[in-house]
């Protein structure tokens, strides 16, 4: 048994870096409570993911309740594909087109936050780059000749492999080696903004895919407060009865 568990701690950081390409993963730093956050994140998903990926479990009526989205609001700027905000986040492409299309067909990510992990998505939204010898003509450094589309282009731009100067003195986008195609016309300024600006929309993407991941551990999170402050009185109840009891014994 301890032969079976020392194993395990050793093989389980490989398999964790071979998941991940050889590339660290960065820290996601989602938080479920922050709605703003989910909001500008469901929006993300709907207009820049939703065309090949659904959300099979989720129903649009539900994340507009959890995340706090108007009717109005939902039907207007979240619904392109729905007649109903009862209805489920499915798209309409078929499966034996897609297939034909992108050789797979894209998966449901309902799941993919927990089956990934959030660091896992949210570095690998950040590792796309501009790759001449593929087809497609992009790659991915944590996904390694990705069949997926670099969609968020145009929020983040194009990267390349950075100069070893250039990564040697930590100028990479993202901290692995890339660094966008105009970077010499940018100042530091301009730099700056964009670089954060991109981490901030690909976390706000990752934080929604973790909530759609499971809806109920909003709910869930809130209740076990609750939980365990009824807990604590009831200890305190059930100790002083035991001190009374204990006390007519003796």
């Amino acid at each position: 048994m301890k032969r079976l568990i020392l194993v395990f701690i050793l093989v389980l950081p490989i398999t964790a870096l071979a998941s991940s390409g050889g590339v660290d993963l960065q820290t996601a730093n989602n938080n479920l409570h922050d709605k703003k956050s989910l909001q500008r994140g469901a929006g993300l998903f709907v207009n820049y993911c939703m065309g090949c990926h659904s959300l099979q479990y989720m129903r649009y009526q539900r994340m507009g309740d959890d995340l706090g989205i108007p009717t109005e609001v939902l039907e207007k700027n979240l619904m392109f594909s729905a007649e109903k905000v009862g209805e489920l986040m499915t798209i309409s492409m078929k499966k034996a087109d897609a297939e034909k299309w992108f050789g797979v067909a894209p998966p449901d990510l309902s799941v993919i936050a927990r089956a990934r992990g959030v660091d896992w998505l949210y570095t690998y939204l950040l590792s796309f780059y501009l790759d001449s010898k593929r087809a497609i003509g992009i790659n991915n450094q944590v996904f390694k000749d990705v069949g997926m589309p670099h969609v968020l282009w145009k929020l983040q731009g194009w990267q390349v492999p950075a100069p070893e100067e250039a990564s040697a003195e930590g100028h990479g986008h993202q901290g692995a080696g890339l660094v966008l195609k105009n970077r010499a016309q940018m100042d530091e300024k301009k730099h700056h903004e964009s670089v954060n600006g991109y981490r901030r929309d690909v976390r706000d993407l990752v934080n929604f895919l973790a909530y759609v991941g499971e809806p109920m551990q909003l709910e869930r999170r809130v209740i076990g407060k609750w939980v365990i402050f009824f807990l604590v009185i009831f200890l305190i109840v059930a100790y002083a009865l035991k001190k009374e009891y204990w006390r007519d014994i003796h």
